[in-house]
C-alpha cells in the first residue's frame, strides 16, 4: 500500500440531525458515490469490511482529548485471500484464529467456512450512498445507509488537522454529538440499541441534568432528571467573575453528569449556560476549564433564547391550551419571561433578577427583620419593572428551582416527586406562608423543613419573594407549576423529531 497520512475522523449516526441537515442541504456537493459493502463485526474489533472485492482493514491508532479517532489502513487485499492475511483479519477482529485448511480463501469460502461457524462474528450487508462536501477545509460526507434492510444516516468529517475537524463539526451544528465508529454504530443498529440523549443546564445557583430516551414513535421517556446546587454565581455580583471554588464545584458536578450520560451510551450531550455564565467576565476561561475537565463544551445562550426554550419545555408538558399565558423561570442569576398564546410566542425577555443577587445584597440566608425583607421586596419589584402595566394573562406558569421547592414544601414532600409537582398550583397565601417560614429561620433551620432541598436553604427566601412579586405584577391569585423547563425544551429542539 502507498504511504497514507492518518486523518483525524469524526462521525455520528442517526435518523435526523436538526440544524446540520439544513446546513448540508444548502451546500453544493463535490461528488456522489454508491457502494455495496460487507462489514465483519466482533463487538471489540477494528474496522473490517469487504468493498470492491477487497478485504479492507483500518485499525484505531489513537483517540485525542476531543474524542477524535485516528484510523490507519493496514490492508487492502483481493480474493482469494491468502491464509496469512486471513490471520491478520482475525487479529484485527480480536478473535482467535481458526484452523486454516486452505492456502487461500475465496469470499464465499471465507464466509461459509470461517465466519458462519463462528460464535461471535457476524456479517452485515451495507449499501451506501455517500454525498461528499468540503467543510472548513475538511473532507465531509453525508451517507444514507441500508444495513441488512435497516436504514440510518451518518455524517462524517475528517482531516489531518484535528483542530480543523472540531471547528468544522461545530460549524455545522453537530458539536453536541458523540463521535461513533462504524463497527459500534452498525452493532447498535442491528441490536436495536436505544437512542439516548443528555442535556445539562448550567444555572447560576444549580446545574440541572436530564437523560432521555427517544422511543420509536417519537415520544420520550426519562432515565434521569436531577439537579446539583453548585452556586457557580457565588460572589459574581460583587466580583464580576466566577471564582475558583464555585468553578470547581460546577466542574465536579458536570463531570459526574457527563460520565453518567456516557455510561448510558448517549448519542449526544448538549450543555448550555445561562445568566451566571452570561454575566461572568471570565466566561471563556470557565468554558475552557469545564471542557478540559468534563469533555463537554458549554454554550452560553442569550436570555431571550433561554426564555424561548423554557416555553417549549413547559408547553410540551402542560399543553398549549387556549388563552394568553405567561411562562416564567426564575433562577439564581436571572428570570426569563415568555408571553404567548397556545404554542405561539409573542414576546420573550430575560432580566437580571435572581435569588443569589438579593440573598447576598440583603443577607437573606439568615433570619431577617421584616423591614429588611420589605427592602428586598422593593428592590425586586423595581428590577421587575418590565412587568408593570401589562394586562393580566389568562394563566401564569412558573418553573425553576425556587418554584419547584416551594411546591415540594407545600406538599410536605420528603422525597421529591416530579409527577406530583408537575401541574400543581400555588396561591398567594401559600407563598406568603412560606416567606414568613423562611424569614424567621436561618439556613440551618430551613434545612429542617420537609420538602426543601438542603442546598437551596440559603437562597429560597429570595426566590420566594421573586415569585410573589411576579404574581403581584401580573395580577394573579394563583399559578401553575411546571417541573419541565429549559432542559426539556433543549432536548426537544436539539434531538426531537
Amino acid at each position: 500500500m502507498a504511504e497514507i497520512i492518518p486523518r483525524w475522523e469524526w462521525r455520528t449516526f442517526g435518523a435526523r440531525f436538526g440544524a446540520a441537515d439544513v446546513v448540508f442541504r444548502a451546500m453544493t456537493p463535490t461528488g456522489i458515490q454508491e457502494s455495496d459493502e460487507l462489514y465483519l463485526l466482533s463487538g471489540a474489533g477494528d474496522n473490517v469490511k469487504v468493498r470492491d472485492d477487497l478485504m479492507d482493514i483500518k485499525v484505531l491508532k489513537e483517540i485525542n482529548a476531543d474524542g477524535l479517532e485516528q484510523w490507519t489502513p493496514i490492508m487492502k487485499v483481493g480474493f482469494p485471500i491468502p491464509a496469512a492475511d486471513v490471520t491478520k483479519v482475525f487479529e484485527a477482529l480480536r478473535q482467535p484464529v481458526p484452523d486454516l485448511a486452505r492456502e487461500a480463501y475465496t469470499l464465499d469460502q471465507f464466509r461459509e467456512e470461517l465466519v458462519a461457524p463462528h460464535q461471535v462474528l457476524r456479517t452485515v450487508n451495507v449499501h451506501k450512498r455517500r454525498v461528499r462536501y468540503v467543510v472548513g477545509g475538511c473532507t465531509s460526507e453525508v451517507t444514507d445507509l441500508v444495513a441488512d434492510g435497516m436504514e440510518i444516516r451518518t455524517i462524517a468529517i475528517e482531516s489531518e488537522d484535528a483542530a480543523a475537524v472540531i471547528a468544522a463539526v461545530r460549524s455545522v451544528g453537530l458539536g453536541d454529538y458523540v463521535n461513533t465508529s462504524y463497527p459500534r454504530a452498525l452493532a447498535d443498529l442491528l441490536d436495536g440499541a436505544p437512542q439516548r440523549f443528555a442535556v445539562i443546564d448550567v444555572g447560576t445557583n444549580s446545574i440541572k441534568f436530564h437523560l432521555g430516551e427517544r422511543l420509536p414513535d417519537g415520544s420520550w421517556t426519562t432515565l434521569a432528571d436531577r439537579s446539583e446546587v453548585t452556586r457557580i454565581g457565588e460572589g459574581l455580583d460583587q466580583s464580576g467573575v466566577i471564582g475558583p471554588e464555585p468553578l470547581e464545584r460546577a466542574a465536579t458536578a458536570i463531570s459526574a453528569m457527563v460520565a453518567e450520560a456516557r455510561e448510558h451510551d448517549v448519542r449526544a450531550i448538549a450543555a448550555v449556560g445561562t445568566a451566571g455564565m452570561r454575566m461572568a467576565g471570565n466566561r471563556e476561561a470557565v468554558v475552557g476549564a469545564i471542557r478540559e475537565r468534563a469533555g463537554v463544551t458549554i454554550e452560553v445562550i442569550p436570555g431571550d433564547e433561554e426564555a424561548r426554550l423554557a416555553y417549549v419545555g413547559v408547553t410540551s408538558g402542560i399543553g398549549t391550551g387556549g388563552g394568553s399565558r405567561v411562562v416564567f423561570d426564575t433562577g439564581g442569576g436571572s428570570s426569563q419571561f415568555t408571553f404567548g398564546s397556545g404554542s405561539r410566542v409573542d414576546e420573550r425577555f430575560s432580566v437580571n433578577v435572581g435569588a443569589v443577587k438579593y440573598t447576598e445584597q440583603f443577607g437573606l440566608d439568615k433570619v431577617v427583620e421584616p423591614s429588611v425583607l420589605a427592602d428586598a421586596k422593593a428592590a425586586i419589584a423595581a428590577d421587575l419593572d418590565r412587568l408593570d402595566g401589562r394586562p393580566a394573562p389568562d394563566a401564569l406558569v412558573g418553573m425553576g428551582g425556587a418554584v419547584t421547592n416551594i411546591t415540594a414544601v407545600s406538599h410536605e414532600m420528603a422525597t421529591y416527586d416530579p409527577e406530583v409537582v408537575q401541574g400543581s398550583t400555588l396561591d398567594r397565601a401559600e407563598i406568603d406562608r412560606q416567606i414568613e417560614l423562611y424569614r424567621s429561620r436561618d439556613a440551618d433551620g430551613r434545612r429542617e423543613i420537609i420538602g426543601l432541598q438542603p442546598k437551596r436553604a440559603e437562597v429560597i427566601l429570595a426566590g420566594a419573594c421573586i415569585v410573589r412579586t411576579v404574581m403581584d405584577k401580573l395580577g394573579q391569585e394563583q399559578m401553575t407549576v411546571s417541573d419541565r423547563g429549559l432542559r426539556h425544551g433543549l432536548l426537544l429542539e436539539r434531538f426531537g423529531a
